[in-house]
């Protein structure tokens, strides 16, 4: 019995049999996709004048027409079919070199794979093509192009050849090195670390081009790393020489013709609480008790707008700054030492023009009136938050004998007392109020460092918020929200810069609901203020449990980011309607117009232009995102460095993540995070299970989950790449049941 024969294919082109053509005229129109193009424009595009290739073209436009990739728009012009597909988005890389793209209007980010980069790095806002998705599948797309880059300036370190050198970048998130020809180095040497800027990137360059513009100095070095922090998010270090005069010519004196214009309160009780290593206190609070028994406190911030006025270079470069800057040993002020520790600080024992908002608070917190506005103030007393702290505490209600103190203050020690107490306790009502309300308590971990006169670090410890702080927050916050509202509940609304945060998106609440559920919790999102209340309920439940940082983390990490805008949308963490940033002009740009803005409507001016501020509360906000990375990875680094020297040193830990490559732990008393490789665990080949966020023994099924104990012993401390490699002990159960054996 003969087979029947089959019936040939018609011959379909592909990339890989017409030479890539196809590709070419696809990219061709995904470029301009909402343009048509006919036969003569393309061949002189795609640079084709032979008869072979014309007659390839004539054939691929027909084909690709009938895949419906193409659509004849005209008797002669063709137009790229899936105009819909075409998406604007932001590039978010990761380690591995491939990509997702976060578009606003679409649930689910798109991935992008290293091939469909096209030149596009992380940050990028890109344009992007969305393919046709498969059932069940995620997203994918491709770069068209790139509409604006993000950052052409980065920090590596330079390996330098006969003729040419090449920058390799040590963030994980730069896929490429940079190719710098020896006309470009501008004297460099071979390993230092430099900041490179990309000057160009062709289509068929692997590498782009880039020139050295500094050269930092040698890598592992300390005032090496902590400048190269800074230089690598183009955030500056020192203030230029003109505005640093400008500054110091600034009359700073108190003036008895300024007091005149302002409310006098010199004679009120007036007190700072801050870290015992502040140099600038921007914020202080005052007490006083009335006849009718209810209580006036008074949140006190320095004018900063008086000395830092529109226009002049000082405010072009506080503007331009935006915020201070917190690094490990380090501050980067927004404003010259001059006015920062200054004359806008508000020290004890000076006088200080500042800028007030006054409040009548009952016993139970209720707020009976309130007034804003320019006034001039005494600090009779500094404390530090553990001072403070020891007052609150202290059974027989005493000052320590070395606080700064006025005469005044020394002299009425039992009512400074009674003021920092009474506060308190006001301050524990406001705050119960507002979780009542569907305020979210997270209570901060902060990872700090005993550093010698070298800036190395002798240790790390871990700081928590206690009642001081919070006392300071409470009022922070009503001060804030105090003006927001003041503002925002005018009629015809008015220009203000608001503290805005949205509520968390369900996809995210969902994971975390996922990755908490293996612990053994439950949430209930049902209702706005079911979230709230589910999520404080888990931040009580794993209080003092393995999984706390962990749990905390990820919940923080749920939330949206908060930003600033002219556009108020309220405050979802903290309950709030209204929220502004009123209390640390110092160190943000954001109180200061805050400052400006206030003034200018208590003096019934016209509202100011929200097109001027918007613009301003955005770029607000982006300083505010790299100033914070820099801080973090000042933290990472002195980690590194503290680890360093404690190569083969034994910890315990907690997974903090499970990835296909490795998991991550993170060590319980010091907090410092590093890696497992997969491929350095002997006793089995473990595979990575997305489902159980765990990894698996292939012949021991041993399991290793997301929020185990585990123990490791450090391997390996990278100071230039600041990584932490650990090796691997086992789990807390299995090595303590092996130490008892």
């Amino acid at each position: 019995m003969s087979k029947k024969k089959k019936k040939k294919q018609p011959f379909q082109s592909t990339p890989e049999r017409d030479g890539g053509l196809s590709k070419k005229i696809l990219d061709l129109f995904k470029k301009q996709p909402e343009k048509g193009f006919d036969f003569k424009y393309i061949l002189e595009k795609l640079k084709i004048d032979d008869t072979k290739t014309r007659n390839s073209v004539i054939r691929l436009l027909g084909q690709l027409t009938a895949k419906g990739q193409l659509k004849q728009i005209e008797d002669k012009q063709f137009q790229f079919a899936a105009v819909d597909d075409f998406h604007t988005g932001t590039i978010d890389m990761t380690s591995r070199g491939d990509a997702y793209v976060v578009i606003e209007d679409m649930e689910q980010d798109v991935y992008i794979t290293n091939k469909n980069l096209n030149h596009a790095l992380d940050g990028d806002e890109v344009k992007i093509y969305v393919f046709k998705k498969r059932e069940k599948s995620k997203s994918e797309g491709e770069v068209i192009s790139i509409l604006t880059r993000y950052k052409t300036d980065f920090v590596g370190v330079l390996h330098k050849q006969e003729k040419f050198g090449f920058v390799v970048v040590g963030n994980s998130k730069m896929y490429t090195d940079i190719f710098v020809p020896n006309d470009k180095m501008h004297g460099a040497e071979d390993g230092l670390l430099v900041k490179v800027r990309i000057v160009q990137w062709k289509d068929k360059d692997d590498s782009p081009k880039g020139e050295i513009t500094e050269v930092l100095g040698v890598p592992g070095e300390h005032n090496t790393e902590m400048h190269a922090i800074l230089a690598g998010y183009g955030l500056p270090e020192q203030f230029p020489p003109e505005v640093e005069e400008f500054a110091n010519g600034i009359d700073t004196k108190i003036h008895s013709s300024e007091i005149k214009k302002r409310r006098d309160l010199r004679d009120t009780l007036t007190f700072t609480i801050d870290p015992a290593d502040a140099k600038d206190f921007d914020d202080a609070l005052s007490f006083k008790k009335m006849d009718n028994g209810n209580y006036e406190i008074g949140i006190h911030i320095a004018d900063v707008a008086h000395y830092v006025q529109p226009g002049t270079i000082l405010d072009d470069e506080a503007y331009n700054r935006a915020t201070s800057i917190y690094l490990v040993d380090r501050v980067v002020p927004m404003l010259p030492e001059i006015l920062s520790n200054g004359a806008c600080s508000l020290r004890p024992n000076e006088e200080k023009y500042t800028f007030s908002a006054l409040f009548e608070l009952t016993p139970r917190g209720d707020v009976k009136s309130e007034w804003f506005g320019r006034t001039v103030t005494y600090s009779d007393a500094r404390f530090a938050y553990e001072e403070a702290q020891f007052v609150i505490d202290s059974k027989d209600k005493h000052i320590p004998s070395d606080i700064s103190l006025s005469k005044k203050a020394y002299d009425i020690q039992p009512e400074l007392v009674d003021a920092i107490t009474t506060m308190n306790d006001l301050s524990k009502i406001m705050r119960k109020e507002r979780m009542n309300q569907g305020a979210i308590s997270f209570d901060k971990v902060e990872v700090k460092f005993h550093l010698d006169e070298d800036n190395n670090p002798k240790g790390v410890y871990v700081k928590t918020s206690q009642d001081a702080n919070k006392l300071i927050e409470e009022f922070m916050l009503l001060a804030n929200r105090k003006v927001s509202e003041f503002i925002g509940k005018r009629k015809p609304p008015k220009t203000f810069v608001f503290r805005c945060h949205d509520e968390p998106q369900p996809d995210r609440l969902e994971a975390l609901n996922t990755v908490v559920s293996k612990f053994g919790y439950s949430l209930d999102f049902k209702n706005k203020k079911n979230i709230a209340n589910t999520l404080n309920g888990l931040l009580e439940d794993v209080k003092g449990k393995k999984e706390q940082n962990l749990v905390d983390t990820l919940t923080i990490r749920t939330m949206s980011k908060a930003y600033y805008s002219t556009q108020n949308i309220g405050h979802y963490g903290l309950a709030f309607d209204y929220y502004s940033h009123f209390t640390s002009p110092i160190r943000r740009y954001p109180d200061v117009m805050a400052h400006r803005l206030l003034q200018r409507y208590i003096d019934k001016e016209q509202s100011a232009s929200e097109t001027e501020y918007e613009e301003k509360c955005k770029h607000s906000s982006e300083m505010e995102k790299l100033a914070t990375n820099a801080e973090r990875d000042s933290i990472k680094y002195m980690q590194v460095k503290y680890i360093q020297d404690q190569e083969e040193t034994e910890y315990k830990g907690v997974i903090s993540g499970v990835t296909d490559f490795g998991i991550f732990i993170e060590i319980s008393e010091n907090k410092c995070e590093g890696m497992v490789r997969l491929k350095d665990i002997s006793d089995d080949h473990y595979d990575f299970n997305e489902e159980h966020y765990a990894i698996i023994g292939r012949r021991t099924k041993k399991m290793y989950q997301l929020g185990e104990e585990v123990y490791v012993r450090v391997k390996k401390a990278d100071l230039v790449k600041r990584t932490i490699d650990f090796e691997l002990l086992g789990s807390v159960e299995e090595v303590d049941i092996e130490n008892e054996l």
